[in-house]
């Protein structure tokens, strides 16, 4: 099947990206990598009558550390950032979870902030953002504005980016001292989306568990007592999901029994 009929604007700077995404409103889309985009339009999922993008605008690249966080701009493929030489040192989950992102070639084209604007609950990119409490930076004709990674995934593949926005970058805070991280993925295949993800994060004696794959969004939970019952209460408490690939007690029990192993595997590297 071929897209249905759009234009195409091949924006030179961010203001031209702006103009056009006020001008289109929420007939407009935003193109960067592709990766997710150019197949809805090739199976008419998705239907823009204007087509921006923004991979030529150069204020939207590179990776800088400010402010204890890393800034990753819109423009930044996920190999980009996995291949940064600082990225272990700086935020080891990233590091650790990058590797499950799609394969090899899909981590080559695939933007990083393209899989937070898809906003998948089965991504890791997503799941890792609102583990670690980072930030969407937003940016229209009207201003710019940085929106909580948990206020910004609101529902199963939406967000809280408005119709003339586009997501400028997305940043990561940096790794503290004494902190532990793991990330650990169950899916059919290595490079599927996750039927379920962990990530987890101990810092003392508190442990922060961030799930993906269950809920319509990434569920993060703090404990000050990550023992088997309090895992098994938030498991529970999951609105999991059935589908094709498993049914909701399965996921629960894999919460259980995968939360467990990354909550174990972050305290030994904290």
């Amino acid at each position: 099947m071929k897209p249905a009929p759009f234009d195409y604007l091949r924006a030179a700077s961010l203001s031209e990206a702006h103009a056009a995404l006020a001008a289109a409103g929420s007939d407009a889309a935003v193109i960067a990598g592709g990766q997710t985009l150019v197949p809805l339009l090739s199976m008419r999922m998705a239907r823009p009558s204007v087509l921006v993008d923004v991979m030529h605008v150069a204020e939207l690249g590179g990776v800088r550390v400010a402010d204890n966080a890393i800034h990753v701009g819109a423009t930044v493929r996920q190999a980009e950032l996995l291949a940064w030489p600082a990225l272990e040192q700086q935020q080891p989950l990233l590091a650790q979870a990058l590797p499950w992102v799609g394969h090899w070639q899909t981590r080559a084209r695939g933007t990083v902030c393209g899989s937070v604007a898809l906003a998948d609950p089965s991504a890791e990119l997503p799941l890792v953002l609102t583990a670690l409490d980072g930030q969407v930076v937003l940016s229209s004709k009207s201003g710019r504005r940085r929106v909580k990674a948990d206020a910004f995934f609101t529902g199963l593949m939406s967000t809280a980016r408005r119709d003339d926005e586009l997501i400028e970058a997305v940043s990561f805070p940096c790794r503290r001292e004494g902190e532990g991280f793991a990330f650990r993925e169950f899916a059919r295949r290595h490079g599927d989306f996750a039927i379920v993800a962990c990530a987890a994060i101990v810092r003392e004696k508190k442990v922060r568990l961030a799930v993906g794959g269950v809920a319509d969004r990434p569920v993060v939970r703090d404990f000050d007592d990550a023992s088997d019952d309090a895992l098994a209460a938030f498991a529970a408490a999951l609105e999991a999901r059935d589908d094709l690939h498993a049914s909701a007690d399965y996921r629960r029990d894999l919460v259980r029994r995968l939360g467990r192993a990354t909550i174990e595997e972050a305290k030994c590297r904290a």
